[in-house]
């Protein structure tokens, strides 16, 4: 149903200039690969664990093979051909690397197709596991089923994975649908996975498979309690991103955060590294079935969100494209977006309602996920559970599919267990209560909602248009999108990316790409 009276002929001209814009990236992609890349097929290659001084193994191998010049080639390649040589698995030519009994780059070459064979048929052994793991999903979910959408998303952020168990079951009896653990703060910046369980963190907890494992094993136990499926969401950005795409693959994650644009726009990441390995990333993701979110919804953290909300809807277009590109179906497109104008705005309502509207319609087949307000919360918890109420409302009129609750105490502290029942409470309440109000309702032709929403498309067709002509990064280096400015050689991670050899391969994008 168009309820916006949008223009169709204009969507489809917004799809053709993004598609384009991601053609032209996706040319730099297909040419180059990078450290967390070649990290990354290593691990779905069985590598794991760390050295005698806790250095991730992964990172070991891929610096050793690095600094001699061969990452051209890829991992897969000398990795077969050391298998190939030593008839050692992955994991024991990782361990003699890591010892210094090993030299990948002086073992003689075997033949180039013999060595793909090797390493295809290793490779297979863990896309079949993923594989497993995504029947087993589907499995839970055609047996426990889960709760309606929105789904009610709730954050575990302790720092401690123990601590974080035990506050994430307290919020799937209580109502939650998807546990997002919070990364550690900085922990995007840091150029490996750290290893095992973890019990310190600031702002988070960190993200290893470890306490992937652990938080999947006690969300599957409170699910099989509450009769309903609930789902596990981490961060798969940074630095190390398709690391933790392979990680949550293995572990049977359902959701993940993973969107170059952010990394780039406020982590400082550099855009070649972060927009390959968000292809790598995936095309992963897209294979285990796990929901990406995208994080636009930041984008109005640090510009207006009346004046810059076509760069919202600009940014899904370039996100949805990159997403089809890498083999992940609209139904696994968690694209963002968010309740964020100033409370004290005219009409603030009614433009918030257009905006959420304009998503749906456009995406119709994407759970879009939708972000609380944040920027304008303020100490008055009454006030803020208000406006957490209107965004309530929005959500279920405008059927959304992820519903990240907001928090009273948002900006104040740590949510305690309570803050979360309340939010909790809150989201029932309206969703209850407001059920099928989308249904029932129609907007005013060329009212208020209607006219905002036809502007917004209008420019964010305008600002496709002028990407398509400059050149993504050139207008990310002019500050297009949320006021922030990097280049191409600018941000970290730079020095991870290399030039791929003619005869580079990477068996997972072939046995993957596509797949379900």
């Amino acid at each position: 149903m168009n309820k916006l009276n949008l223009d169709f002929d204009l969507v489809a001209e917004a799809r053709q200039s993004a598609k384009v814009i991601a053609e032209d990236i996706q040319g730099m992609i297909d040419l180059h690969t990078t450290v967390a890349v070649e990290r990354t097929v290593l691990r779905l290659l069985g590598v794991d664990g760390v050295d005698d001084i806790e250095r991730p193994l992964p990172n070991v191998v891929v610096d050793a093979v690095k600094d001699k010049g061969g990452l051209p080639l890829g991992l897969a390649y000398w990795m077969g051909n050391a298998m190939i040589h030593t008839g050692k698995t992955t994991q024991e030519i990782a361990e003699a690397v890591a010892a210094g009994d090993l030299d990948l780059m002086e073992i003689p070459q075997s033949d180039y197709k013999e060595i793909k064979e090797v390493v295809t048929k290793r490779a297979k052994e863990s896309v079949d596991l993923i594989a497993n793991n995504r029947k087993d999903r589907e499995n839970y979910l055609n047996t426990l089923g889960e709760g309606p959408r929105p789904y009610l998303y709730l954050i575990v952020a302790t720092g401690n994975i123990y601590e974080d168990v035990l506050q994430a079951q307290a919020a799937a009896r209580q109502g939650a649908d998807v546990i997002a653990v919070i990364r550690t703060t900085g922990q995007s910046l840091l150029d490996y996975v750290p290893y095992g369980p973890t019990t310190e963190g600031f702002g988070g907890t960190y993200a290893t498979q470890e306490n992937f494992k652990i938080m999947r094993k006690a969300l599957d136990e409170v699910g099989e309690e509450v009769g309903r499926y609930i789902r596990l969401c981490n961060y798969c950005s940074g630095l190390c991103m398709p690391e933790i795409a392979a990680m949550g693959a293995f572990e049977r994650l359902d959701v993940m955060l993973n969107d170059a644009l952010y990394g780039i726009l406020f982590r400082d990441i550099n855009m070649q590294r972060t927009l390959i390995d968000q292809y790598f990333s995936r095309i992963i993701n897209g294979f285990a079935g796990v929901i990406i979110n995208t994080g636009e919804d930041n984008y109005l953290t640090t510009a207006d969100a009346v004046e810059e909300a076509h760069t919202v809807l600009t940014s899904q277009f370039i996100n949805e494209q990159f997403a089809l590109k890498a083999g992940l179906p609209e139904e696994q497109m968690g694209l963002g977006h968010c309740f964020e104008m100033n409370p004290n705005i005219e009409n603030g309502f009614l433009l918030e309602l257009s905006q959420a509207q304009m998503a749906r319609d456009i995406f119709p087949d994407a759970p879009l996920k939708y972000m609380p307000p944040t920027k304008y919360m303020t100490g008055n918890i009454f006030k803020g559970h208000v406006q957490n109420t209107l965004f309530n409302a929005v959500s279920i009129m405008t059927n959304q599919g992820i519903q990240l609750l907001g928090m009273l105490t948002e900006a104040i502290h740590t949510p305690f267990l309570q803050d979360r029942y309340l939010s909790i409470e809150n989201a029932q309440y309206v969703f209850n209560n407001m059920k099928d109000l989308g249904s029932e309702i129609e907007f005013k032709k060329d009212g208020i909602i209607q006219k905002r929403a036809q502007k917004v498309l209008a420019e964010s067709v305008d600002m496709l248009k002028e990407i398509e002509q400059e050149g993504l990064t050139n207008c990310i280096a002019q500050g297009k999108f949320a006021d922030v400015k990097r280049t191409m050689t600018s941000g970290k991670g730079l020095d991870g990316v290399v030039k791929k050899d003619d005869q580079y391969f990477n068996p997972f994008i072939e046995l993957m790409l596509g797949g379900k």
